[in-house]
């Protein structure tokens, strides 16, 4: 698997045949960082994290000098600053990153309307239309980097392929700022001396499983019976990895976004133990979705609700509704119900979130001849409309008034 701090980084070179390498994968440098670079351009070459300095937070993003020290995004930050106690930490901007996001991926749709978004700041194209506008592929990933610099004053790296995985895994070894295009006769030569680890879906558990039985390479795990396989990590597991490790995906760039979850969670600075403040912020989450849930014109029938202890064991349980909602009030109910076979005495909670699965389209779906959220529906309606003129905020449960109790 590719290194995060750019130090086994390849390109191509100038001649490459990029024919068939028609797929690419655009992923912004060490985004969130880069981004807080623009504005402190003093920095560029000292060790910055993106995050919260308190002990209870965790890195939202770290540039390559901080990556050199083996920080890395998700780590706490307390671990972060014992491997780089020099490193700069800076609070995160998420409008800040939003802007620029939607900005780079206006770029991208200039170039292809074949895009499908992959998150805040990465993305495949479809460019096998686009070249007798732009060019080939290799010209259209060298024009990307240099308008999406030009434009923002970001980079980014950008991988070529035949397919999807190989393409992803060609951006993530150009990093950074670079360009890396995989031919697709060169696909099985490109992936098969790769470390197992750098298979999509090959987490510490797989890998382990799959070094004990003595495959360390792509190109060993390709030559392994299916059967063998299929019997150390699962048959639908030990499928894909057969086909990934002999470059075979079919899946084409999806440009249609479906939101598979909406959720809200927080990570509390002490440790909580007070029952009474963690439902109260079950409720204010639970508003919260049911708000994103109306506003993408979207209903749920399954809510989820996560707790990390102090100990950083993590639980979910989940209850289905009969009927489809958006509705804060049940998603709440359903939620505290939840809470409440977990709520033993003594409880020390980290972190606690709400979210709703199974999301289907809310014109009408999931409403029965008799409604019993109607009067709630239509309450939470008003606040919509109150919050759309006045702002979150303006309009609050009473329950959420009353002071937190520590």
């Amino acid at each position: 698997m590719s290194r995060q701090d750019g130090s086994d980084r390849t390109v191509s070179a100038a001649s490459v045949d990029d024919s068939t390498a028609t797929l690419l994968h655009v992923d912004l440098d060490a985004f969130f960082a880069s981004v807080e670079l623009l504005d402190h351009p003093e920095l560029v070459d000292k060790p910055v994290i993106v995050g919260h300095r308190s002990g209870r937070s965790v890195v939202t993003a770290a540039n390559y000098v901080a990556r050199r020290y083996g920080v890395n995004s998700a780590m706490p930050m307390a671990l972060a600053l014992r491997r780089c106690p020099a490193a700069i930490v800076l609070e995160p901007q998420m409008s800040r990153y939003k802007h620029f996001s939607d900005q780079v991926m206006g770029i991208f749709g200039d170039i292809t309307p074949l895009v499908e978004q992959l998150g805040i700041d990465e993305a495949f194209l479809d460019v096998a239309g686009a070249r007798r506008l732009h060019g080939s592929p290799a010209v259209i990933g060298a024009l990307i980097r240099r308008t999406v610099e030009a434009e923002t004053g970001l980079t980014c790296s950008v991988g070529a392929a035949s397919t999807k995985f190989v393409a992803k895994m060609a951006s993530g070894r150009a990093k950074p700022n670079g360009l890396l295009v995989i031919p697709a006769e060169e696909t099985l030569a490109f992936l098969h001396p790769l470390p197992v680890g750098a298979l999509w879906g090959v987490g510490q558990t797989t890998e382990a499983s799959l070094l004990r039985l003595g495959l360390r390479q792509i190109g060993d795990v390709a030559r392994t019976p299916l059967a063998v396989l299929q019997k150390t990590v699962g048959e639908a597991s030990g499928r894909k990895l057969h086909d990934l490790a002999w470059g075979r995906d079919p899946r084409t760039v999806t440009t249609e976004r479906e939101e598979k979850s909406v959720g809200h969670e927080v990570t509390f600075e002490h440790d909580v133990t007070d029952v009474a403040r963690l439902r109260s912020e079950l409720l204010r989450q639970s508003d919260a979705v049911a708000a994103r849930l109306r506003g993408a014109g979207l209903v749920g029938r399954c809510v989820v609700l996560k707790l990390r202890y102090a100990d950083f064991s993590t639980v979910t349980r989940s209850r289905t509704l009969a009927e489809a909602t958006d509705v804060g009030r049940r998603i709440y109910e359903e939620a505290a119900a939840s809470f409440d076979t977990l709520a033993a005495s003594g409880i020390r909670v980290r972190l606690i979130g709400v979210r709703v699965e199974q999301l289907g389209d809310g014109d009408g779906q999931g409403l029965g001849l008799w409604d019993p959220d109607d009067d709630w529906r239509g309450a939470e309606r008003a606040v919509d409309t109150v919050t759309a003129r006045f702002g979150r905020g303006a309009v609050r449960p009473a329950s959420l008034l009353k002071p937190d109790k520590g």
